[in-house]
Parts: C-alpha cells; sequence; structure tokens
C-alpha cells in the first residue's frame, strides 16, 4: 500500500497563511483601556488641593513609604505645588489628568477623572496636599489597577512627608519647602496665637500622618487648628476606579 504524502504546495499555503495571521496581530493596534477614577474626600473639615491623577507603568513611583520624600513630594506636601510631580510623571510617559476638580476638593466632595491608559500602564497614583497640615498628604503610590473590566474601591491615607514639624501655626506669609507653619485654611476657621503642637518631626521619612492635635482655644495654646473641625483619622478619603474596554491605539 502507498504510504499518503502532504502536497508540498499545500504545506506551503498552510505555512504562508499561519505567517500572515502572526503578522496581522503584531500590526494591530493595542487595546488601551479607559479608567473613569471617582475621588472622594471623607474628611470633616480637611481640603486636597489641586492634585494629580496618574496611570503609568510598573518602573514608576511618585512616593515610598518608609524612605524620604522627594523634593518633588515635599512640594506637594508643604505647599500644595505639584508642578514637579507633573513634570517627573510627564517624564516617565504616564497618562495624566491634572488638577480635575479645578481647584481644592472639599470636605464630603467627589470629582472624577478620566484615563486613557495603554496596555503596560497598568498602575494608578494619586496625591495632593491635606490642607490645613503642615506637611501632609493624600495618595495613592502605583496601585496595580486590574486589567479585567469592573469597579474597584481603594481606600486612601493621608501621610505625613517627615520634611516639617507638624506645629500646626498658620503662617499666610508665603510658603516654601523647608520653611515650617500651614500656608492657609480653607475653611476660615482655625485659630490664631498657637505656641506651636510639636517642634521636630522624629520620622523624618514618608509614614502614616498622626492626624491633627488641634485645640478649643481659637485665641492661643498650643495649635491654631480646631479640634473640633480640622481632627481627622485615616482613611481620609476614597479612589473608585472603573474599569472599561477602550478605544484601539495606534502606535
Amino acid at each position: 500500500m502507498q504510504r499518503a504524502t502532504k502536497s508540498p504546495t499545500r504545506r506551503a499555503t498552510t505555512l504562508g497563511a499561519a505567517c500572515l495571521l502572526a503578522l496581522t496581530a503584531a500590526a494591530a493596534p493595542a487595546l488601551a483601556a479607559e479608567w473613569t477614577v471617582s475621588i472622594t474626600n471623607a474628611t470633616n473639615g480637611t481640603y486636597f488641593t489641586p492634585f494629580v491623577v496618574a496611570a503609568h507603568g510598573d518602573h514608576t513611583d511618585v512616593f515610598d513609604v518608609g524612605r524620604p520624600a522627594s523634593l518633588d513630594v515635599q512640594r506637594v506636601a508643604e505647599c500644595g505645588d505639584i508642578g514637579g510631580v507633573v513634570d517627573s510623571l510627564t517624564a516617565a510617559h504616564a497618562d495624566l489628568d491634572v488638577n480635575p476638580a479645578g481647584g481644592r476638593l472639599a470636605p464630603g466632595m467627589t470629582t472624577t477623572a478620566v484615563l486613557n491608559p495603554a496596555p503596560w500602564q497598568d498602575r494608578l497614583s494619586v496625591i495632593a496636599m491635606l490642607i490645613p497640615t503642615n506637611d501632609g498628604f493624600v495618595g495613592l503610590d502605583a496601585i496595580e489597577v486590574p486589567k479585567v473590566p469592573g469597579t474597584y474601591t481603594y481606600a486612601v491615607n493621608g501621610y505625613d512627608a517627615g520634611t516639617e514639624a507638624n506645629d500646626e501655626v498658620l503662617d499666610t506669609s508665603g510658603c516654601a519647602p523647608g520653611m515650617p507653619g500651614i500656608p492657609g485654611d480653607p475653611t476660615g476657621l482655625a485659630g490664631t496665637g498657637g505656641t506651636g503642637v510639636a517642634t521636630a518631626d522624629y520620622n523624618t521619612y514618608v509614614h502614616i500622618h498622626p492626624g491633627v492635635v488641634g485645640d478649643l482655644d481659637s485665641d492661643g495654646g498650643p495649635s491654631d487648628l480646631d479640634a473640633s473641625v480640622h481632627d481627622w483619622n485615616n482613611p481620609v478619603g476614597y479612589v473608585t476606579v472603573t474599569v472599561r474596554p477602550g478605544h484601539r491605539r495606534h502606535h
């Protein structure tokens, strides 16, 4: 009996089709997701300054708990200046939504950012100053967002940059990194004449913020902050990410 053999012509046709499919798949534009990022301020009397929302890769960090704050993070935490963080994330090719609230985010309020990250941008970071504080900030650092469409909620902590003593004394004369004092109180309910709660920050690394001490003396006492208004505990807010299939992104 003669054994059947594959036709060389047919084999070549099959290989050619497989190669064509592989080349077509490689040439197809990547499917980018869409993230709707809702941020809620859950405090009683603390505002979030204009903040940055970013999608980026796993080699980028905005801050690291247990390590010294960068100058960019110090500027956010002490003065609400997000310019340096924006520049650094832009250089890292992050997808950004800057100041989605159009200013400060008041207690109890929610704002929404929209990102269209590339497939490699699977990390989410958020940062803004907590005001009134000396060097407190609200943040998420490089949280991995699932690729599966759905809604995901994250509790957001308040952090201390470790760069300034928490004296809780208002100083509205200006703001520069390294200068003591709180640059303002959006509630308008702070007092005056505070002698200072702390003279040093003994943990000089980024750490969980201990919260506000405050007092009930509007004309003196150790703090200018009102304990009945400005005191807060973690978490200070919530971030909800809704992941949806996005559009085709061409390279």
